[in-house]
């Protein structure tokens, strides 16, 4: 298994380094763009099966209204230009929501999804999902993938990619905290926390863990960290989740650093860190 986690840990760097490249020369007015390489390469060893995934999700996803061709690093890849504000304003509107929706790029959720897989886990909830991005990359890899979003429009955005794609991810509308996660049948769960600990992704992931953490004894948390100045920084570290982590008895059992929607133009990117509760042993 260490030379997959290798394999993952190198494509992440190498998607952090073609981010960078691509936006020495990116001179779009977008609010988000990513690209997405369109097939297999020794820089980014996956199977062309999962690329077409991938940018069938972008085609069918509406906050995307643009793509173009462009060659980074010597690699083909499809840049595609969106603009999320829209469904920003209403993820910040319900009185229960502690994250805004800002997404991961979709290769992230990718990478993301691929390694907790391979980490043992063989569900995935996507809390706080947004447009589903990462459950659906969880679907694609053969995971039993659920995706709770409490903004109604964000839920009709994932139905409406699940018609088109034909890749159903189980969206679910409804607060994540208050949701019963016992209905969904999971055995080795992970919980992907959306949103930053500073940006409210700590009231989130807090109230999930305290539903879950003793319901699911095997079970997995991942959260997305900052070790930005512009953020206030955790006096235990992780990139603003040592706190977190430490408080629930929490296993740091990987991590990876993957470009996001917040990130694009900066120089520090999305620090993602993958943990299980102490004492258990996904296979």
């Amino acid at each position: 298994m260490t030379k997959i986690y290798n394999m993952l840990e190198n494509i992440a760097s190498n998607l952090v380094k073609l981010k960078r490249e691509f936006f020495q020369s990116y001179a779009g007015t977008a609010h988000i763009q990513e690209a997405i390489p369109v097939s297999w390469s020794e820089t980014f060893p996956i199977e062309n099966f999962y690329f077409d995934s991938l940018h069938k999700f972008a085609r069918n996803n509406p906050i995307y209204y643009d793509s173009f061709d462009q060659e980074i690093f010597g690699i083909r890849c499809i840049v595609y230009e969106g603009d999320v504000n829209k469904y920003w304003l209403n993820s910040i509107q319900h009185n229960a929501s502690h994250a805004p929706f800002s997404p991961t790029w979709i290769f992230s959720a990718f990478v993301l999804s691929m390694m907790a897989s391979k980490l043992g886990f063989s569900d995935i909830a996507d809390i706080g999902s947004g447009d589903g991005r990462i459950a659906y990359c969880a679907k694609v890899l053969g995971c039993n993938s659920f995706s709770i979003e409490i903004d109604n429009s964000l839920v009709e955005l994932q139905n409406e990619i699940i018609k088109k794609t034909q890749i159903d991810f189980k969206p679910y509308c409804s607060d994540a905290i208050l949701f019963d996660y016992s209905k969904l049948n999971l055995t080795q769960p992970s919980f992907f926390i959306g949103g930053l600990a500073q940006m409210g992704g700590n009231m989130l992931a807090s109230g999930v863990l305290e539903k879950n953490r003793h319901q699911f004894s095997n079970s997995g948390f991942v959260f997305a960290g900052t070790v930005s100045p512009k953020y206030a920084s955790d006096p235990t570290s992780n990139a603003g989740w040592g706190t977190i982590i430490a408080q629930n008895n929490l296993n740091i059992v990987n991590r990876l650093i993957l470009p996001s929607a917040w990130t694009a133009k900066e120089e520090d990117d999305t620090h993602y860190i993958f943990t299980q509760i102490q004492n258990s042993n996904p296979n």
